[in-house]
């Protein structure tokens, strides 16, 4: 049976209660506190779900994640961060990269990314959890993403692109900026031919668990402020 969180208890069930069908279906209700996000992450399992729908909770099996050792860099991409066609910062503009995000995509029905999540992540932005990247093309916010860092792991929400492989080119580069500060894994949740083209790979969610058990309470040294 699915798990009902009440709005007084943080407590998510464990991972292994999670539906196979849908995949990975853990809970529903609850809602989008701060504190709640922040607990969703630490356990496993994060917020997707449509405009209209209760708030749904995910943790599905396997997991789609990228060891920042393992990043492919296409010839094309590889060129444009030789070139430095574009360029990156970090935290500059977290609400301009959200509201990108959640805006209408040519080959989806809507977006999940609702006003009510905007609001929330930015409340995670603002007491440090949540993070941007910004690519830029002389001026103009031409691709970006978001996610959290906890510890020596970082979630990735989501990403948008207005130039050809500006959300890549941003990708990459944060990439090799977590690896320089320690991070071991990055989640992408979901599998999507984007991102196995950038190296990201399945691992079952016990493995998943280990890794939030050893590296989530870690320090790194990340310096997000660009």
């Amino acid at each position: 049976m699915l798990t009902w969180l009440q709005r007084n208890n943080l407590d998510f069930p464990p991972l292994e209660k999670a539906m196979r069908e849908p995949n990975g279906l853990l809970a529903a209700g609850g809602d989008l506190s701060a504190e709640r996000l922040v607990q969703a992450y630490r356990h496993g399992c994060f917020p997707w779900f449509s405009e209209g729908q209760p708030i749904l909770w995910w943790s599905p099996d396997p997991r789609t994640v990228l060891f920042p050792n393992e990043l492919h860099v296409s010839r094309s991409l590889a060129k444009l961060l030789r070139q430095q066609r574009y360029q990156v910062t970090f935290d500059q503009d977290f609400a301009a990269v959200i509201s990108a995000c959640a805006a209408p995509r040519t080959y989806a029905d809507g977006t999940w990314i609702s006003e009510a999540m905007q609001n929330a992540y930015l409340q995670l932005h603002q007491r440090g959890h949540a993070h941007s990247v910004e690519v830029w093309d002389q001026g103009v916010l031409v691709g970006g993403l978001y996610g959290l860092a906890m510890g020596q792991l970082f979630f990735g929400e989501s990403m948008f692109s207005r130039a050809d492989n500006a959300s890549k080119f941003g990708f990459a580069t944060l990439v090799e900026r977590l690896k320089d500060w320690g991070f071991v894994l990055i989640d992408c949740q979901m599998p999507t031919d984007h991102l196995h083209s950038l190296g990201a790979r399945a691992i079952t969610r016990r493995e998943f668990s280990d890794y939030l058990q050893r590296h989530l309470d870690q320090p790194s040294r990340a310096t997000w402020v660009s």
